[in-house]
C-alpha cells in the first residue's frame, strides 16, 4: 500500500473540486481502486502504487487543462478520462482566442485593430497602441502578456504606468510605498484579476513573475525574458519613455500604450509619447498600431462621447460669448431691509 499527496495550491479548491464536490466524486469514480482524500489545497491517493502512477498522469492532465482554460466540469473530467485513461491530450483553443480568463471566460480581440495588436506582437518585439479611451489597448496588451507566461515564451511580467494624476491634485496618501501607488495601477490589477485565478495572481505577484511598478522605478534597469507593459504612455515625458525602451534585454516583448487625447502632463512638457511616434516610425521591429472609435468595446456612449470630443476639438476657435446680464431687479419683487 503507497500514498502520495498533489497539490492544487495555484487553483481555487472550490473550482478545481467542483459545487459540492461534484468534480472530486466523479474523480473518485474513476479510480475506485484508490482512496482519494481532499484537505483544502492538497489531495493525498492511497492505494496500489501502479494506481497511483495512473491516478498521477491524470492528475496532471487535470491541472493542464485548469491551467489553459481555468475551469473545469464534471463533462472536462469525462472526456479527458475518455481519451484514453489520462492519456490523451488537452485540447486546443480556437485559434482567435487569446486565453481563457477566469471561470473559463474567453478572452480575445474584439475589433480589426485589436487584431492588428495580436498579429504585430507576433511579429514584433516593440509595440505601440496609441487609441481613445474604452479600445481595449491595456486589456488587450494583459492578455497577451499573461499568455506568453503561460506559454513559458517569458518568463515574468513587468506592467508600469507614471504615475500622474488625472487632473487632479489628490494630496498626500496614506500607507507604505504599495498602498500609495496602487490607486494608479488599479487598472492593471482589474484586468489581471480577469485573467487569473486569485490564488495563482497573489503567488506570482509575491514571487515576483509579476511586477507592478510605477515608471520611475524602471531606471537602471534591464529586463530580460519579460513581456514589459507602459501603460498610459502619453503620461511619460520624452526623457522617461527613453529610459524605459532603453530597458530592453534579450528575449523581450515591449508594448506601450497611450491615448494622446488624455495627456496630464504639465503644459511646459512635451509628451514622450508623442515624440516617439514620430521618431520610432521607421525603425525595423517597432510597430505602431492606431485605433479609433469604431473598436470602443465599452457602453456605446463612450464612442458617441468621443466623437462629440473630437468634433469639438476640430471646430475653428471662436471668441466666447459674453454672459447676458441678468434683469433689472423689480423693486415691487424685493423687500428691502
Amino acid at each position: 500500500m503507497s500514498e502520495k499527496v498533489f497539490s492544487i495550491e495555484h487553483f481555487s479548491p472550490l473550482d478545481f473540486y467542483g459545487v459540492g464536490d461534484r468534480n472530486l466524486n466523479l474523480i473518485r469514480e474513476l479510480y475506485p481502486k484508490l482512496k482519494i482524500i481532499a484537505r483544502g489545497e492538497f489531495l493525498k491517493a492511497i492505494g496500489d502504487p501502479n494506481e497511483i502512477n495512473a491516478f498521477e498522469d491524470f492528475f496532471n492532465l487535470l491541472m493542464l487543462h485548469f491551467e489553459r482554460f481555468a475551469s473545469l466540469t464534471e463533462n472536462d473530467i469525462k472526456q479527458l478520462a475518455d481519451t484514453g485513461n489520462g492519456n490523451g491530450m488537452v485540447m486546443d483553443s480556437p485559434p482567435d482566442v487569446l486565453l481563457h480568463g477566469r471561470n473559463g471566460m474567453v478572452i480575445k480581440a474584439r475589433t480589426p485593430n485589436q487584431l492588428k495588436i495580436v498579429e504585430s506582437v507576433g511579429k514584433n518585439d516593440m509595440v505601440f497602441a496609441i487609441g481613445p479611451a474604452g479600445t481595449g489597448k491595456t486589456y488587450t496588451a494583459v492578455a497577451l502578456a499573461v499568455r506568453a507566461l503561460k506559454n513559458r515564451e517569458v518568463k515574468r511580467i513587468i506592467l508600469t504606468r507614471p504615475a500622474v494624476e488625472a487632473g487632479e491634485n489628490l494630496g498626500f496618501l496614506p500607507g507604505d510605498m504599495k498602498e500609495k501607488l496602487d490607486p494608479y495601477m488599479q487598472p492593471l490589477y482589474d484586468a489581471l484579476r480577469d485573467m487569473l485565478p486569485p490564488q495563482k495572481l497573489l503567488t506570482y505577484l509575491e514571487d515576483g513573475t509579476i511586477e507592478i511598478a510605477p515608471l520611475a522605478f524602471m531606471r537602471g534597469r534591464t529586463l530580460d525574458n519579460v513581456f514589459a507593459i507602459l501603460d498610459e504612455a502619453q503620461n511619460a515625458t520624452s526623457s522617461q519613455l527613453k529610459m524605459f525602451l532603453t530597458r530592453m534585454g534579450r528575449s523581450a516583448k515591449f508594448f506601450i500604450t497611450g491615448d494622446v487625447t488624455q495627456i496630464d502632463l504639465p503644459r511646459n512638457q512635451q509628451s514622450g509619447l508623442m515624440q516617439a511616434s514620430i521618431i520610432l516610425k521607421n525603425i525595423p521591429g517597432i510597430d505602431f498600431i492606431f485605433l479609433d472609435d469604431t473598436d470602443v468595446v465599452r457602453h456605446k456612449l463612450v464612442t458617441r462621447i468621443i466623437r462629440a470630443y473630437d468634433g469639438d476639438q476640430n471646430k475653428p476657435a471662436t471668441k466666447q460669448a459674453k454672459p447676458e446680464a441678468p434683469p433689472a431687479a423689480d423693486n415691487n419683487d424685493i423687500s428691502e431691509s
